[in-house]
């Protein structure tokens, strides 16, 4: 009797160990992921960044106003790609610090806006500032260099026709990566007839 449940007991566990792992297994395979590193898509993106000081016109970025002083204009010109539908633009907004061993934030509003007359959209944070941070004790005091982001990040589809320009405070940086859909559509629900 007490083998039979000792072997059901380990029987359940296997079946909910294996099930849980096939369906990490599934969904990773159909999800969408960072470019590898090994890939082209690397130089896909050339990064510029202006303040008030040293602005300098580009003929792609004209439109877009000059960087205010204590504004720093980063703009994004991204490669033509023949299936652009297939990849996203992901942005960070924030600031390279030294930290402790503790979790570290910072916040700040990423705004959308719109140069007027022309439509195209455009990116600011008019502040970044402390943000929210564990209070654990550090043993070991030292300070690590660490990327911290703002709050969200923003995802936005491929599209080579316009460069995108993001404005943010002095000492603040913008971190991106270019994802790519790995697989192929799946379906849920019937099919019309």
């Amino acid at each position: 009797m007490i083998f039979n449940s000792i072997s059901n007991k380990k029987i359940r566990i296997f079946t909910l160990a294996s099930g849980l792992l096939l369906g990490a297994a599934t969904f990773s395979a159909s999800a969408t992921s960072p470019v590898k590193p090994s890939e082209v898509i690397q130089t896909m993106i050339k990064a510029q960044a202006y303040s008030a000081a040293n602005y300098v016109s580009q003929e792609t970025s004209k439109m877009f106003p000059a960087p205010k002083e204590g504004q720093v204009q980063h703009i994004l010109t991204l490669d033509s790609l023949d299936n652009e539908a297939d990849y996203m633009l992901e942005i960070q907004v924030g600031q390279t610090k030294m930290v402790d061993c503790n979790k570290h934030g910072l916040t700040g509003e990423l705004k959308q806006l719109s140069v007027k007359g022309w439509g195209y959209n455009y990116y600011q944070v008019d502040s970044i500032n402390e943000g929210p941070s564990t209070m654990m004790a550090c043993f070991d005091k030292a300070l690590t260099e660490q990327f911290l982001p703002i709050q969200g990040s923003l995802k936005i589809p491929y599209d080579s026709r316009l460069p995108k320009v993001i404005y943010l405070p002095e000492n603040s940086q913008v971190r991106y990566r270019v994802w790519k859909v790995d697989a192929p559509f799946a379906y849920s629900g019937t099919k019309a007839k």
